[in-house]
């Protein structure tokens, strides 16, 4: 139940057994799904659009207008998805016409002191660990996970699956399914971890570490290693998926290994 110290507009849709915590503030055009818990000085601006059983803690701002110079107050949203937690002061802006809405998808754990800037849309079951800055425009697709304090280019995408280290700076795309790690951030094997974790079978692991292997342990450049892979591997989701990621890349993806030191493959 809302608490009598929160301010709730009276025009905002609020769901059943959903909290909110003393000084918590719930503009007009705000949608909050069933079960979901707001913490106290949680401030929810116009625009957001809350799915069920989410958590949003203390000092989080969602849904604030864009640090964009082209936004000039048009009704723009952002959209979260059921049981995503959102921690301590996380910042949240709303899209721009661009998009017209930033997307944080379900089953997410935003970390305190994340910054998640308009127009970027976050894949399902995604983890963005503390201090992460995304910059606007970046798509991060499902299961990846980006190590704290890690600063995103705008219009990077990062694919499913992937794991980027800690204290990165990502100023190309990062395909799926690998890890990724040095300054320049560049490529350092599978994330075999969170691919088993999620049932990857072995001969899955496999065949995603050979296509890599085309792509960054055999000197070709990146169309070679296109059309090698379409030719040598049978069709798999992986190996298409990594292929229609790095065939639409538009930002280019991240540099290969440097050869000298070792590459971590589990």
């Amino acid at each position: 139940m809302p608490h009598n110290l929160s301010y709730i507009h009276p025009n905002a849709q609020i769901g059943n057994n959903v909290t909110i915590e003393p000084f918590a503030y719930i503009a007009g055009d705000v949608i909050i799904g069933d079960g979901t818990w707001i913490g106290s000085n949680a401030v929810i601006f116009d625009g957001a659009r809350i799915g069920k059983n989410c958590k949003i803690f203390p000092c989080a701002s969602i849904s604030a207008v864009p640090q964009d110079l082209k936004y000039k107050g048009e009704p723009t949203l952002t959209v979260i998805g059921d049981n995503t937690t959102i921690r301590e002061c996380v910042t949240l802006n709303r899209g721009t016409t661009a998009n017209n809405q930033t997307v944080i998808g379900s089953n997410c754990l935003i970390m305190a002191y994340v910054h998640v800037a308009h127009d970027c849309t976050i894949g399902n079951n995604c983890i963005i660990v503390n201090s992460v800055q995304l910059a606007g425009h970046i798509t991060i697709d499902d299961w990846a996970m980006i190590g704290g304090t890690s600063a995103i280019h705008q219009f990077v995408h990062i694919g499913a699956h992937a794991f980027v280290t800690g204290g990165a700076l990502v100023r190309k795309d990062v395909p799926p399914f690998i890890k990724a790690a040095r300054e320049p951030l560049s490529y350092c094997g599978i994330n075999s971890v969170g691919l088993r974790r999620r049932g990857y079978s072995n001969d899955q692991i496999n065949e995603i570490a050979d296509i890599y292997r085309t792509f960054y342990m055999q000197g070709m450049n990146t169309n070679q290693a296109l059309h090698k892979v379409e030719v040598e591997f049978k069709p798999s989701s992986e190996r298409d998926e990594i292929l229609n990621f790095i065939g639409n890349s538009t930002r280019g993806i991240l540099k290969g290994p440097d050869m000298k030191t070792s590459i971590e493959e589990d």
